[in-house]
């Protein structure tokens, strides 16, 4: 078994204006970055933010942290600007703000393949109208479309709550409904998908169980605004080692000759499906991969 599978259990906001945190994030253990030109820059801060991600990005010395640039809207003044300095700039992904529809997906699709990005370069999708969340599931679909690359969804709850007039309030039950249609949605597409920020960072309980309930929804990692967070983040998106040890088990007994053509067998006193191996083959791929950037 390979471990191309890449955590992503953590991803923190750094203001592209702010060179001072481009250059802190590349000593931060996190799994990813998103470099964000979007809601963290003021309007006339844009250009010199821009041009500051891009140098941080081509002088590179971020490791094995997966590198995102956030651009603006396309439909903005700096969108075009954003997405063309990103595609030169040749992160790891770029993540589209306010995405409604494949098709937003596809017109940035199409420009990364006119500036001849290669295809390390993915697109991420921040998932964050009310009109995403009535087409989460023809936008994760573009995650089975090579030509669009699409490889994750960012829930972002802020803005949901803005444009929906819904409470962000603690426990989440209304938002729900929302964060579980985009979690099947990113499931049938085949992609990750990354729980939303915890606007409080020094609440670290608080975040701590929001950081739980989203392991419970299936998420696969979650937003970060401060590097405080980074901690209970990984704790509660890292496989246990129990976890692991079972998995492992499981997978060792159903890999037995005598077992070859069984869709259950016994296993420590419990009836063990051939689809609990599978599940656990991810848990052992992540736990590689979290234990192999834990070595780098």
């Amino acid at each position: 078994m390979t471990t191309s599978i890449r955590p992503r259990r953590s991803a923190l906001y750094m203001p592209g204006s702010n060179a001072r945190a481009l250059e802190k994030a590349k000593s931060l253990d996190v799994d990813c970055l998103i470099l964000d030109l979007e809601d963290a820059v003021a309007p006339d801060m844009k250009a010199d933010a821009r041009a500051q991600i891009v140098a941080a990005v081509q002088g590179g010395g971020y490791g094995d942290r997966e590198v995102v640039i956030r651009i603006n809207g396309l439909d903005t003044a700096w969108g075009e600007d954003d997405l063309k300095a990103a595609i030169d700039a040749r992160p790891d992904a770029i993540l589209i703000p306010k995405v409604n529809s494949p098709a937003d997906l596809e017109r940035a699709a199409h420009k990364l393949a006119l500036g001849n990005a290669p295809q390390t370069v993915r697109l991420w999708a921040m998932m964050e109208t009310p009109l995403a969340m009535l087409n989460a599931a023809a936008i994760a679909a573009c995650g089975r479309d090579p030509e669009v690359r699409l490889s994750c969804f960012v829930m972002g709850t802020n803005d949901l709550a803005k444009e929906t007039r819904a409470k962000l309030n603690p426990g989440r039950a209304v938002m729900m409904p929302w964060l579980m249609t985009c979690v099947a949605a990113a499931r049938t597409g085949g992609i990750d998908i990354l729980d939303g920020v915890y606007n409080n960072f020094s609440d670290l309980d608080g975040f701590a169980a929001e950081c739980a309930q989203g392991v419970e929804m299936g998420m696969d990692g979650k937003t970060l605004i401060h590097p405080k967070q980074i901690e209970a983040c990984h704790a509660a998106f890292s496989p246990s080692e129990e976890e692991v040890a079972w998995a492992r088990k499981i997978n060792e007994i159903f890999a037995l000759p005598e077992n070859a053509s069984k869709g259950a067998i016994q296993v420590d006193g419990k009836m063990v499906e051939r689809l609990h191996a599978d599940m656990g083959l991810r848990v052992i791929a992540i736990a590689d991969a979290i234990a192999a950037r834990s070595n780098a």
